[in-house]
């Protein structure tokens, strides 16, 4: 691997950046310094925005069949080099191979699903709304678009949009996390083989003071943004203020109802996966496991088990379940809010504070965590610690589960396992969440549906993926026409 400093690209071309400060990327397996990320200053932000919205006048009015091309021949470019982009997110994430694959298996469905633009974008028409007057409504894309995407999806999360954005006619602007930046940087050099005319796509790097310049920027029309609640928070409430279209995905704490009818073998090995694939750093991840009439008596013994036999490595060995968390301050912090559990009173019944890995000393590690006996005041059951932490919850009821899950503060995702038709449907019917999961742990949404969270888990009200983003990317114009018949006589 090379330490070199990464290039944005720009109007068509790679080009470095002048900013002074810039942020180490390392593997977060072995603490290597594997590229360094250059933090773009606003008048290197105004460049880009300029370059996007002098391509617009020109990409939008490029009809629809033709701007798919484009995406059919990047479809085909990342299937070509799919291994190779799911190596460089284990590489710079830290998760397992595996998960990567299906990380970049998701971003090419976004891809096939924008590749259907020309029937997803069309609009209305009525005929004859009054006497020889007809009425109907078109789709035109909105201008440029920015994404800022977070580190835990390096290869998926830029796909939620971009593809929507260039099929509908946008033009796009990129910021990946200062942690992750590799692999969308390899996506670009992809996009670059495609073709697109100069300025139609493009990527930034930086950190907080280049989001906020493409917060403010006026030439920039719509945001998107995944990351922590109260940057969603920030991005939406400065964005709109400046007048933009945003769509912000927040944190999550979601919970996993389990009932006594559950299946027990399915079960635990759906809820490990959820809680503990990609370290515990995804917005879907599992986390309070709430135990409903006893349950905790037929699972806690297994989810115990199952937990101590996760091995924990590089992502890319053969037979590792778990790879590192993305940093060494992330892993202090999951550290002390699992102490913090401690003190306030949960039981561990495994303790992954504690964890060396063999061959990789430098690497930020923690093995799988379980804290039982949390109760839904307790810290751990309210905030989003988004690393390896199982908190487990027993409460007497349907009800009371329910109860515990529309009193949360996101609404990501929630989940229930049983084998009780009327109390998933109950379950389904009531739960405040986005995304509902029915014996299922982690319950993404296939790219033909949206990523729906609700509550403090997203700020806006049309989502990324599917229809959504289509009517994200696209501002409805609406005509009312009349023709005279005495007009047409001069012809």
């Amino acid at each position: 691997m090379t330490s070199e400093r990464l290039s944005n690209f720009v109007d068509g071309a790679w080009r470095v950046s002048n900013g002074a400060g810039s942020l180490e990327v390392r593997n977060p397996a072995s603490n290597e310094v594997i590229a360094v990320t250059p933090f773009s200053t606003p008048e290197e932000v105004d460049a880009v925005a300029q370059a996007a919205a002098r391509a617009f006048e020109s990409w939008r009015r490029t009809p629809a069949t033709q701007r798919i091309q484009y995406l059919f021949k990047l479809k085909a470019l990342l299937e070509e080099h799919f291994d190779d982009l799911a190596r460089q997110i284990t590489i710079e994430n830290g998760k397992i191979l595996d998960d990567a694959r299906g990380e970049i298996r998701r971003a090419i469905e976004n891809v096939e699903v924008a590749c259907g633009i020309p029937m997803l974008m069309l609009g209305d028409f009525s005929e004859d709304i009054a006497r020889g007057i007809d009425e109907y409504m078109i789709r035109q894309p909105v201008g440029v678009v920015a994404s800022i995407c977070p580190f835990n999806f390096p290869g998926m999360i830029p796909f939620w949009y971009m593809p929507y954005a260039l099929a509908t006619g946008n033009t796009v602007i990129i910021k990946p996390s200062e942690r992750t930046p590799l692999t969308v940087l390899r996506v670009f050099e992809l996009l670059e083989q495609v073709g697109f005319p100069p300025g139609v796509v493009n990527l930034l790097h930086g950190s907080h003071e280049t989001v906020n310049a493409l917060l403010d920027h006026p030439s920039i029309h719509a945001i998107t943004f995944v990351g922590s609640t109260p940057v969603a928070r920030h991005v939406y409430a400065r964005a709109s203020a400046a007048g933009k279209r945003v769509q912000a995905q927040g944190g999550a704490k979601n919970p996993v109802i389990v009932l006594p009818d559950a299946d027990v073998e399915m079960t635990t090995k759906i809820i490990m996966d959820s809680v503990y694939g990609n370290a515990g750093q995804r917005c879907l991840a599992a986390a309070n496991i709430v135990m409903v009439a006893g349950a905790e008596k037929i699972f806690s013994s297994v989810l115990t088990e199952e937990a101590e036999k996760r091995v924990v490595g590089f992502g890319l060995d053969q037979g590792v379940h778990m790879g590192p968390v993305i940093s060494p301050q992330s892993r202090a912090r999951i550290q002390g809010l699992i102490q913090t559990g401690i003190d306030e009173g949960a039981v561990p019944l495994v303790d992954g504070r504690a964890a060396t890995i063999a061959g990789y000393p430098d690497g930020y590690f923690l093995r799988p965590t379980i804290l039982a006996g949390v109760r839904p005041e307790h810290t751990v059951a309210r905030t989003e610690i988004f690393g390896p932490v199982m908190t487990v919850l027993e409460l007497d009821t349907v009800d009371d589960a329910i109860a515990f899950v529309n009193n949360g503060q996101y609404g990501n995702m929630a989940c229930v396992f049983t084998g009780s038709g009327a109390a998933a449907r109950k379950f389904r019917n009531e739960a405040q969440a986005g995304n509902i999961g029915i014996n299922i742990g982690v319950a993404a949404p296939m790219a033909f549906f949206p990523f729906s969270g609700w509550k403090e888990s997203f700020f806006g009200t049309l989502h990324g993926q599917g229809k959504h983003a289509v009517e994200f990317f696209t501002q409805t114009k609406v005509v009312v026409e009349r023709w005279l018949k005495e007009w047409s006589r001069q012809f």
